[in-house]
């Protein structure tokens, strides 16, 4: 019975570790900021042009996808930042390679937003 309340109190550490994560993301990186206002600006168009639920799913996972990647651009920059202040080329490109990879979720992102909305609106 105790290393099922161990298991549980570690699970209840685990997500409040999660949340205040989740809570600095939003309310400290800009980036994240304008990726989540985007996404609840794409969320109202979705209930005014009444996407169906296929394309609540797509749209739910772009967004998805992009806040993730964006999340781990930021841990990344932030490590880099932390073992290495000084400019240095290779740290460099590392956080390039970092924001690549948010450049592929956004245009996966768009092309998705692109399938959903243009129909709609044309």
């Amino acid at each position: 019975m105790n290393e099922q309340n161990g298991f549980v109190s570690g699970r209840i550490k685990s997500l409040k570790y999660a949340l205040k994560g989740l809570w600095l993301l939003i309310t400290t990186e800009h980036s994240i900021m304008v990726q989540s206002g985007i996404a609840v600006l794409i969320t109202f168009l979705g209930f005014w042009l009444d996407i169906s639920k296929f394309e609540w799913m797509a749209q739910i996972f772009a967004i998805g996808l992009v806040l993730v990647a964006e999340s781990l651009n930021t841990a990344i920059e932030k490590l880099c930042d932390y073992i290495q202040p000084e400019y240095d080329k290779k740290i460099g490109f590392i956080k390039d390679i970092s924001a690549g990879a948010v450049s592929f979720a956004a245009i996966i992102a768009i092309i998705t937003g692109f399938i959903i909305y243009l129909p709609k609106l044309l």
